[in-house]
């Protein structure tokens, strides 16, 4: 009877898990119904308030509605658009200094009504700055009456709406199919907002360093060898000095440059047919007679994604990098490269 119960229970379990699943998605689909009616105007006109700013973007919220707006701000910095959370309740002791004139806000409040957030207008209003609103004040508490409009949404330059006609939360309390709509509606703004600033997988990839998109799109510049790492020899140099020169410094080749200017290359593939043609006569020979001139060289601006493909693609170990007048920046290495765990 036990183990009865327990398997009735657990099935119970698993509807009310698959039912606030099932609310939460309703919630979404007409949330997507307005964006692409009703509210597209409203979504548009946003959008051109936050592509028209001149400061930052400042996100605040109470509670949970306040949570949302720390990860919409997360996501706006993260795609091109700078922003920062501002805790209502701080503001009013001191943090409302956060704002000013340049700036646009994005206020969520699930009623419109919370004290706190209602407290900072005055000051937005002040300072003339924007004021976007994520309410869930759209529906009306009666069907067959016409809605009214919440304090904060009346207040808002474009007012947003995440009204939802049921929270998932069995009391009907709990925040849950509304903090859903405010996520995606913010994530909405941030990822057309990209779009609009024509934001790029490079540019994500300078905010995030130590992610592996951004390992992929590192610079040339970051990984390359430099100073007194870089193996090099001149013209002249007799060749027991460069063989030298290419075991000392442990890259498989040595760079050959005539002040800073680069002119040739000797690798270990190089030093291998020498000895084969030459014998031990090599030794008799300088840098500048058994160097390949035009090696394959990159810029320092090349992606390291790029500078891999090279490498694998002509079967090499190490890459001069040189600026535009063919001067010796660095060299890279394939190793560094794998190393950067970017595939």
């Amino acid at each position: 009877m036990t183990r009865f119960s327990h398997a009735a229970s657990q099935e119970s379990m698993n509807k009310i898990g698959e039912n606030v699943v099932r609310i939460e998605a309703e919630a979404l689909r007409a949330l997507a119904d307005r964006l692409s009616g009703p509210m597209a105007e409203r979504f548009d006109r946003a959008i051109d308030l936050l592509y028209g700013c001149a400061g930052r973007i400042v996100l605040t919220g109470m509670g949970k509605s306040g949570l949302i707006a720390r990860k919409i701000a997360a996501t706006l910095t993260s795609t091109g658009s700078p922003a920062l959370f501002l805790h209502p309740a701080e503001a009013l002791h001191g943090d409302l200094g956060m704002v000013v004139r340049g700036d646009v806000v994005i206020a969520l409040s699930a009623s419109g009504e919370t004290t706190e957030i209602l407290q900072l207008l005055a000051t937005v209003k002040r300072l003339r700055v924007p004021l976007i609103t994520l309410t869930c004040d759209g529906i009306a508490a009666v069907p067959e009456e016409p809605r009214t409009l919440s304090t904060l949404a009346q207040a808002a330059d474009v007012a947003l709406d995440c009204s939802v006609a049921n929270e998932a939360c069995s009391l009907g309390l709990a925040p849950t199919a509304s903090t859903t709509t405010m996520l995606a509606l913010g994530d909405a703004l941030a990822v057309a907002l990209s779009e609009r600033r024509g934001f790029k997988e490079e540019d994500f990839a300078n905010l995030h360093p130590g992610g592996k998109l951004g390992k992929r799109f590192a610079r040339a510049s970051s990984l390359m060898h430099i100073g007194d790492a870089i193996p090099r020899v001149g013209p002249a140099t007799p060749m027991g000095e460069a063989i030298y020169e290419m075991s000392r410094k442990g890259m498989g080749m040595t760079t050959v440059v005539e002040g800073d200017r680069l002119v040739g290359l000797i690798s270990d593939g190089d030093l291998r047919r020498l000895l084969e043609h030459h014998g031990k006569d090599v030794f008799e020979l300088t840098a500048g007679q058994c160097m390949t001139r035009s090696p394959k060289v990159v810029s320092p601006d090349t992606f390291a994604l790029a500078a891999l493909d090279i490498m694998e693609q002509k079967k090499i170990t190490s890459l001069p990098v040189v600026d535009e007048a063919g001067r010796l920046q660095g060299v890279l290495h394939l190793h560094d490269l794998w190393g950067t765990e970017m595939l």
